[in-house]
Order: structure tokens, then C-alpha cells, then sequence
């Protein structure tokens, strides 16, 4: 049996909710939205919780209400998916890229000063919790109450993360997760976006669905009449549906559960492969939770007689699917090319991006399934050493 890098985890709690979702009549934006909501921003203690149908629309809602526009500047980070950056240019700004640290992998915050010092109408940090491990918030917010910038965190890896024993979600301005398919909790498509600021929720609020001054929820069980609505803004189109929120009420319970099989898994991982040439995910602090949404492996391809790509493909023929996070976008034909980005602007990102692995660590996998994965890759690295 072929064993994917990932596998959603799905049982009849969600299922029966998505069928009662069905059998209600009410497939949009309705009660279900409204209960994940709730559940939700009890969950990462933040006043604010707004369901869109993606983390890509998340950030976007929150660069839009903080502000951002033509002229502005966002500092992020190159080892990303390349939804933390277009959200800057769908809003006419421009990207500031940084390096990160070599050993989290996470955003370099000695490189988001020297961007801060180096560049005018900075207007916002975007700082990626990579793999599931929280950067380091604490620095980072000293350097946005110093340069006067909004933060808004992409926690699309980071459910349930914490910093500083404080769970991801409450620490800044804005906070976005992703619910995608492969992601710590799913609702197939969707996100999640976590603020304190009344005013910034109430923003988001609006632009999710055409600007409408009442979400639709409002509209179909308000004693206004259904008809009556006011447009105070060009908004967007990005309202999660009752169906993916039905999924989010059970997946939501789930999370802490989910994270501690990860862990274990991650815990088989670093066990077996201590010995073998290459480096295992390094742990910034012990006591914070990490997520785990990634497992990712650094071969040692100074030690091995073969490539990170050829890896992947003869992983694949010993039945067991595997990634990269991430080609970083400086390699990235667009970003490369508009933005004149090198590899030597970006030495730490470049010198991982050819020799990183993802290994499957997902909540479903079965104790044979993980040992498998271990068999192959220890084979692997063994058969290959110099």
C-alpha cells in the first residue's frame, strides 16, 4: 500500500454533521459558520473569529483592513508558499523578502530589522510559523511597537501552537490559519483569521462578503426585511460555507488530540534517524507546543551518493509520498524576476532548499505506516552512503 504525505482524518462525528448541514437546507453561510466561529476564538482565547474560504482570502482581508495599499511595504519571508506574498501585490504593495534562521527555519528577526531600518512606509511584518513551530513573537512585536508596523502571522502550519505558553492566535494584530485539506484540522477549503481589534474585525467582516454592511447569516434571520442591505465598500467574495464549517465544529475538538499523535510520530522519527547523515527539526523552545504539521528532514548530501530530488522519486517507488517546504520564492520564476532576487540575498533559505524533506506526519497514520516510512528512509540513506 502506497502511504500519501498526507491523509485527512475524517469520521462519522464530521460526517453527520455535513448530512444534518445538508438536510437543513442551509448550504452557505449560516449557523454552522457561526458556531465554528465561536468555538474558535474560545479556542485560542482572542476576541475575534471570522470563517473565509481560505487562508489566501484570510491574509488578504487583513492586509486590506490594516491598511496596506499602493506604496506600502510588508516585510516576509522567502521559504514560504507563495500565498503569503501575492496577497501584498493583489493589493498594489510590495513584498520585502527576508532570510530566515538556519535552524528553525522560521524568519530571521535580526534580518526584519535591518529591512525595517533600510525601508520607508513599512507598513506590516508577516511572519510564517514554519512547520507548526511559532517564531519568535516575542522579538518581533518589540520591533512593530518600535517602527510602528502591524503584525499579521501567518498561521497556516501553527493550530495548535504555542509561544511562550501562549497558544497562536491572540499574540498580535491579526492571525491567519489555513483549514486546507492537508492542514493540522481540515474543513476541505477554508480559514480561519483571529484579531483583539474590534475595529479590524469589523472591517474583515465587511470586505468577506461584497462589503455587504450584514453578512448573510443576519440578512435570513434578522426581523429586518431579507432584502434590505447597504454596500459601504468594493469588498471580496470570501465567506466559508456551512458544509466546510460542519467539518471545523468536530475537527476543532480534535486538535489537541491531533497534535499529540503527530508528536509521537515526530518523536519515532528523531529516534531512529539520529543516526544516520541527516538532521532532524530543531526545537527553538521544549516547553511550547508545536504543531508538527511538518516533518521536515535535511539530508546530508555532503555524506550521501544521492540527491534530494532522486530521494523523493525512490521513496516514491518504495511506496511512500513525500514533499518539499518549500522552493523558496526567490527561486520562483515571478518573484525571481520582478523583484531581482538572488540566492545569495537569501544565503540561509538557499542553502536548505536543495537538501529538505517532508515526511509523511499526518494524524491517521497507523504505527505500521510510520514504521514503514522509517524502514524506507533509513534503507535509503544506509544504501546511499558514501
Amino acid at each position: 500500500m502506497f502511504i500519501p504525505y498526507s491523509r485527512p482524518a475524517l469520521d462519522d462525528a464530521e460526517i453527520n454533521e455535513v448530512v444534518e448541514t445538508l438536510k437543513s437546507g442551509w448550504l452557505t453561510t449560516g449557523p454552522k459558520v457561526a458556531q465554528f466561529e465561536n468555538d474558535f476564538k474560545h479556542y485560542v482565547n482572542c476576541e475575534y473569529a471570522l470563517a473565509v474560504n481560505s487562508a489566501t482570502s484570510g491574509l488578504h482581508l487583513a492586509l486590506e483592513a490594516i491598511g496596506v495599499g499602493p506604496g506600502d511595504k510588508v516585510i516576509t519571508t522567502v521559504h514560504t508558499f507563495t500565498a503569503t506574498a501575492e496577497v501584498i501585490r493583489y493589493l498594489g504593495a510590495e513584498p520585502i523578502f527576508v532570510d530566515i534562521e538556519g535552524d528553525s527555519f522560521n524568519i530571521d528577526v535580526s534580518a526584519i530589522e535591518k529591512a525595517l531600518e533600510n525601508n520607508q512606509n513599512v507598513k506590516a511584518i508577516m511572519p510564517v510559523h514554519y512547520a507548526g513551530q511559532a517564531a519568535n513573537m516575542t522579538d518581533i512585536i518589540k520591533l512593530a511597537k518600535r517602527y510602528n508596523v502591524r503584525i499579521v502571522e501567518d498561521a497556516a502550519h501553527a493550530l495548535p501552537t504555542t509561544h511562550n505558553g501562549q497558544l497562536v492566535g491572540a499574540l498580535s494584530d491579526v492571525t491567519v490559519f489555513s483549514f486546507y485539506a492537508n492542514k493540522t484540522i481540515t474543513t476541505g477549503e477554508g480559514g480561519m483569521i483571529t484579531t483583539n481589534d474590534p475595529e479590524l474585525a469589523a472591517r474583515m467582516k465587511i470586505m468577506r462578503l461584497h462589503g455587504i454592511n450584514r453578512d448573510a447569516f443576519d440578512r435570513f434571520t434578522s426581523t429586518k426585511p431579507s432584502w434590505h442591505y447597504e454596500i459601504v465598500a468594493p469588498g471580496f467574495k470570501y465567506n466559508m460555507m456551512d458544509m466546510c464549517a460542519a467539518l471545523g465544529i468536530h475537527q476543532l475538538k480534535k486538535a489537541k488530540r491531533f497534535q499529540e499523535e503527530r508528536a509521537s510520530i515526530a518523536e519515532r522519527y528523531n529516534l531512529a534517524f539520529s543516526e544516520l547523515p541527516v538532521t532532524t527539526p530543531f526545537i527553538v523552545n521544549k516547553s511550547d507546543i508545536h504543531a508538527w504539521h511538518i516533518y521536515v528532514l535535511q539530508l546530508h548530501l555532503d555524506e550521501l551518493m544521492i540527491g534530494r530530488d532522486e530521494f523523493i522519486a525512490k521513496m516514491a517507488e518504495c511506496g511512500v509520498g513525500a514533499s518539499v517546504h518549500y522552493i523558496p520564492l526567490h527561486r520562483m520564476p515571478y518573484w525571481k524576476e520582478n523583484f531581482n532576487l538572488t540566492d545569495k540575498m537569501f544565503p540561509k533559505s538557499s542553502l536548505i532548499s536543495d537538501c529538505i524533506v517532508s515526511l509523511p506526519n499526518f494524524q491517521s497514520m497507523t504505527d505500521d505506516e510510520v514504521s514503514k516510512v522509517i524502514d524506507v528512509v533509513s534503507s535509503l540513506l544506509v544504501e546511499n552512503k558514501k
